[in-house]
């Protein structure tokens, strides 16, 4: 039986870390028996490389570094051209402007699938010259797919390429989903100190800024972080000036072991996410998956599809301190609560997140387009 051979194209891939590299992962090694997959990213900085990661052929073009977020990759183009030739399908996740710019350069007669992460943002020099192609691989498009009805309605692009569109949500590693036992759970879990857990880069669009101001008005809990970044410096500065030292843990980066105990220890998860960079945050459904509740923020992208409103926690308007605060304090003072919003995410985070479900939607989507030959 002939594979259908897939080329799935992203910036980086592990054991680089981060929510699309994680998704580019679980769908190249997903998929591999099923279909003849191969990989091609870009170094973060250095020569090419080609090599097998848990059994999947991985092609790292060679890079200069990064700018503006995007490798400086001329090896990429390269590659781009040699490694298409006899594929089937391209997976692109997006965005990723060498990908825009290698499809429009040299073309491709397969299929073309575009995982839709996010909208560019910040780089507003880069979109200017970034938008051309940007619109034009949209239309070239076979497929586009989206984590969340969230991602389409919130973007400034999809909006005209609605009918292209497939939403298919992310999937937790089994390993996650199975960490917390909602049986042996306490029925109501005790009360203070409650410890708030945060878990990701230290840049601008976490809002990690309002979280520390939010909490200083927080009575009765602590405050935990994971991850480093850019701003860490300044955020420790802002901790001090606000009283906070002997309430805040800084944990930097840290293993998968510590950071799967880190969210069973938890009481509460919050992603006080300030722009919709943050599209979808999957450290919501690890945290869900173990039976925490989630506080997220309004943003126009797929954050509050994941964990909703009144359900699994609470969704606070995004940059509002005093919103974020009180939320906090109202699951500080309601265990019960706390138990309530922890099983319903436990439940959804089982029913709606699983790779095998997201692997499976994937593969249709593979198998159909496939089947409908090649473009002429």
């Amino acid at each position: 039986m002939h594979k259908i051979k897939v080329l799935q194209i992203n910036k980086l891939y592990y054991p680089v870390t981060g929510g699309v590299e994680r998704v580019v992962q679980q769908i190249a090694e997903g998929l591999n028996a099923c279909t003849d997959m191969k990989v091609l990213v870009c170094q973060k900085k250095g020569k090419r490389a080609i090599e097998a990661v848990n059994g999947v052929e991985v092609h790292r073009a060679g890079s200069l570094g990064i700018l503006f977020s995007t490798p400086v990759s001329f090896d990429f183009f390269r590659q781009f051209q040699r490694l298409k030739k006899d594929r089937d399908i391209l997976h692109i996740h997006m965005p990723f402007p060498l990908a825009d710019a290698a499809v429009a350069l040299f073309g491709f007669q397969g299929k073309i699938i575009l995982w839709w992460h996010s909208d560019v943002v910040r780089q507003k020099l880069l979109l200017m010259f970034y938008r051309p192609l940007l619109h034009k691989l949209l239309k070239r498009a076979d497929l586009i797919i989206v984590a969340t009805q969230g991602h389409i309605d919130g973007s400034d692009y999809l909006a005209a390429y609605r009918e292209k569109c497939a939403v298919i949500p992310f999937g937790v590693d089994p390993m996650v989903l199975a960490r917390y036992d909602p049986i042996g759970a306490a029925p109501c879990p005790p009360a203070a100190p409650v410890r708030f857990l945060f878990v990701g880069r230290l840049i601008y669009y976490k809002g990690c800024n309002v979280l520390l101001e939010a909490f200083s008005h927080v009575k009765g809990a602590e405050l935990e972080l994971i991850g480093d970044g850019s701003l860490e410096k300044s955020l420790k500065e802002q901790a001090a000036r606000l009283g906070l030292e002997d309430k805040v843990i800084w944990r930097g980066h840290v293993s998968d072991e510590e950071l799967a105990k880190a969210f069973t220890g938890c009481d509460v998860f919050v992603l006080p996410s300030v722009e919709k960079s943050e599209a979808f945050g999957l450290v919501q459904i690890e945290a869900m998956a173990c039976g925490k509740p989630v506080i997220n923020t309004a943003l126009p992208s797929g954050v509050p599809y994941v964990s909703l409103d009144g359900v699994t926690g609470f969704t606070v308007p995004p940059g509002d301190a005093a919103a974020l605060s009180a939320a906090m304090q109202k699951l500080v003072d309601s265990p019960c609560l706390r138990k309530q919003f922890g099983m319903a995410a436990f439940r959804r985070a089982q029913e709606e997140y699983s790779i095998s479900k997201m692997l499976g939607r994937v593969m249709e989507q593979y198998e159909k387009l496939a089947g409908q030959g090649e473009r002429a």
